[in-house]
């Protein structure tokens, strides 16, 4: 966790105290001179922490007086966060049907556009001790598997491919966001854990990765849009714009990301 982002399961508290500190914004989504910090509220899906750690800093670097604080959680609780009054000025999730979600309460600030792509991989402690070679293993007996909740944009995929290669699972663990997934992997709590790969990527010498050809039937691609009745409405567009051009996404493909 860094001075700008935050992992939370339940943080629309923590984001309004923090939307308390922030300054004000010109008509042109600049910063006016002399005033205090303005600190853009990017939500956006844990699984895109590092890049957007990333492209935050980038952001800020191009905007002075402006702080880009990400909140991070499973998709589905940030649009919740969102509905009850987090103040959000730009939303990244993991799925199409999560942003969905938030359209249909009609909380966009425009049209989503789909930014990036992401699909599914086993993960496995290091050396692989359980044995683990396909999605087949993962219903082994005694095997301490561990995915996303349904209700999660990787749980979604993870049921996806369950039954694209005709198994049922018996998960020991469903996590609320696939950080949570791959913490128990590393730790070794889990024999196994259905995660992006781009959490693969990330975890490094502390997991291994198995390609599963199942994957290809639950591609999730990752929209972005900004908030209705936002407070940097301005300020969190240009941000998005950020994230879809040129620089945004060269940052994405450098964490395993598919270009859009």
């Amino acid at each position: 966790m860094t001075r700008r982002s935050r992992l939370t399961a339940a943080a629309a508290g923590l984001a309004l105290l923090a939307a308390g500190c922030t300054g004000a914004e010109s008509t042109d989504g600049t910063v006016d001179a002399g005033t205090a910090t303005v600190t853009l509220q990017v939500f956006a899906a844990a699984s895109l922490q590092e890049p957007f750690e990333e492209i935050g800093e980038r952001f800020e670097s191009e905007h002075e007086g402006v702080e880009v604080e990400l909140t991070l959680a499973g998709s589905s609780t940030l649009v919740e966060q969102i509905r009850q009054g987090a103040p959000a000025d730009v939303f990244a999730s993991a799925d199409t049907s999560t942003m969905d979600t938030l359209v249909q309460a009609g909380l966009q600030g425009a049209d989503p556009a789909n930014f990036t792509a992401n699909t599914l991989m086993i993960a496995v402690p290091a050396g692989n001790p359980a044995g683990v070679t396909s999605l087949r293993s993962l219903t082994a007996d005694g095997l301490n598997l561990v995915v996303c909740a349904p209700v999660v944009p990787c749980g979604a995929a993870a049921e996806t491919v369950e039954q694209a290669a005709g198994l049922e699972f018996a998960p020991v663990s469903e996590e609320q966001s696939v950080t949570d997934v791959l913490n128990k992997v590393t730790t070794g709590e889990a024999d196994a854990g259905l995660v992006y790969v781009t959490d693969v990527h990330r975890a490094g010498d502390a997991v291994e990765g198995i390609a599963l050809p199942e994957a290809a039937d639950a591609v999730n691609v990752y929209p972005i849009t900004t908030v209705k009745g936002a407070e940097n409405a301005e300020l969190g567009q240009e941000f998005v714009d950020l994230v879809v051009g040129d620089a945004g996404q060269e940052i994405l493909a450098g964490y395993g990301f598919a270009r859009r």
